[in-house]
């Protein structure tokens, strides 16, 4: 704060008012270094002048008849304090003092390019798991709330600026913060269907979720603009017995659900397994039955072509000779024969080829457990219902040991398309 010439607010030089305080969010000036709010204090020369950095706002309050006047000059500015920039002042100027006199107004600085920032911890409060209402975890969370002053006007409205201390505002807003924080994420595994032990993995997702619930609240009842909110910790008591109950039943559920799918899986692959085997005997005995029949259609020609011979002969006289009907009767019925016997080869070339050779199959092991085989493509949808992970190790039928699904290039492949989790809304 700067100012020229005698501590006689009331008739010394010309004051310059400005503000040069590095941390503040609220400043009201003060000429000569005064400590309690006088009359004197409130004396503002008529000319004086007013110096406003980019990124501030000066807040001239004047008491009149009809209530609270106010100028708002925001920075940069720089100028002698006359009617020509605060048209406000014209009737407060006294003319018997030939515009030269003081009068009483209060100064404030507001500070709108600064941020604040509060650290919070909340108190230890039970966090529940919706699937489980009667093992309340103890929980903390941490973090750092942030915020400025942008709507100025509205925080005139709701904060007192004679007595403004910053450090009793920050109080303020801590208090009101730890207690909406505490009620937002009670309810969060509720109502956003996050599982309590997954909690801390979806930190960033919380932090979101408080900040959506405490924006608008911080405007309406404290005049500020919350621009981040970020946890740095949302801490369970792992020694607690809730904690270690609910985590053994957590992993027996998922133990179970993955035994249910992988039994789900081997029916399948077994009643696969007997189709296949059922389609290559129904193969094998048609195709036999087709040989069978082509050679029971064989001899029956056989025996026909033997009849037709012999009613070709003709009796000449000697016992041999020619006979021309039976002759052209026996070509008739040869080449029916012939188109027949043509007819069953075409039908034994059309025989069904036998089913595929089965794929590669392998076994998946993850904590001991061990489940298949399966195919790649079935392994692929495990992968898909995230009951199959890079973690898991695999093993196949000339494989010398286990490897990690990731490392193993025929396994690895199927992550490749595999889309992550779908976002959470």
């Amino acid at each position: 704060m700067g100012l020229f010439g005698s501590k006689n607010n009331e008739g010394g030089m010309m004051d310059v008012i400005r503000c040069d305080e590095k941390e503040y969010l609220v400043w009201k000036w003060k000429p000569a270094g005064e400590a309690n709010a006088t009359n004197k204090e409130n004396a503002i020369r008529y000319g004086s002048s007013l110096r406003v950095k980019d990124g501030e706002m000066a807040v001239l309050f004047y008491k009149q008849n009809n209530g609270t006047m106010q100028d708002f000059i925001p920075g940069p500015f720089d100028s002698f304090i006359k009617t020509d920039n605060f048209p406000i002042l014209t009737s407060l100027v006294s003319l018997g003092w030939d515009g030269k006199s003081p009068f009483q107004a209060e100064i404030y600085f507001f500070n709108l390019s600064g941020n604040v920032q509060i650290k919070f911890g909340t108190p230890t409060f039970d966090l529940f798991d919706s699937r489980f209402p009667d093992l309340g975890i103890p929980c903390n969370v941490r973090g750092n709330i942030t915020f400025n002053l942008s709507d100025y006007k509205n925080f005139i409205k709701l904060n007192r600026l004679q007595e403004f201390n910053l450090e009793d505002f920050k109080s303020q807003i801590q208090e009101f913060c730890i207690r909406k924080i505490k009620s937002v994420v009670t309810n969060v595994p509720i109502d956003n269907n996050i599982p309590v032990m997954q909690i801390e993995r979806k930190i960033d997702d919380v932090s979101d979720i408080i900040k959506s619930k405490l924006k608008s609240a911080m405007e309406e009842d404290f005049g500020v603009n919350l621009k981040r909110l970020d946890v740095s910790m949302i801490e369970l008591d792992q020694s607690h017995d809730h904690y270690i109950q609910l985590k053994r039943i957590t992993v027996d559920q998922t133990s179970k659900k993955i035994e249910a799918v992988t039994d789900i899986e081997i029916e399948n692959i077994g009643e696969m397994a007997r189709i296949n085997r059922k389609n290559a005997e129904l193969g094998v005995e048609g195709s036999n039955f087709a040989v069978h029949q082509l050679n029971q259609q064989t001899d029956v020609l056989k025996t026909a072509s033997e009849n037709l011979g012999q009613m070709s002969n003709v009796n000449l006289g000697g016992g041999g000779g020619l006979n021309p009907a039976g002759l052209m009767f026996g070509m008739g019925i040869g080449g029916a024969m012939g188109n027949q016997v043509g007819g069953m080869m075409n039908n034994m070339n059309n025989t069904p080829p036998p089913p595929p050779p089965a794929q590669n199959s392998f076994h998946i092991s993850l904590n001991g457990q061990q489940a298949g085989p399966y195919s790649i493509e079935q392994l692929k949808q495990l992968a898909i219902n995230n009951q199959f992970t890079k973690e898991h190790h695999v093993w196949k039928a000339g494989m010398a040991a286990w490897e990690l699904a990731y490392v193993n290039n025929e396994v690895s492949i199927i992550f490749n398309s595999v889309p992550p989790p779908p976002p959470i809304i």
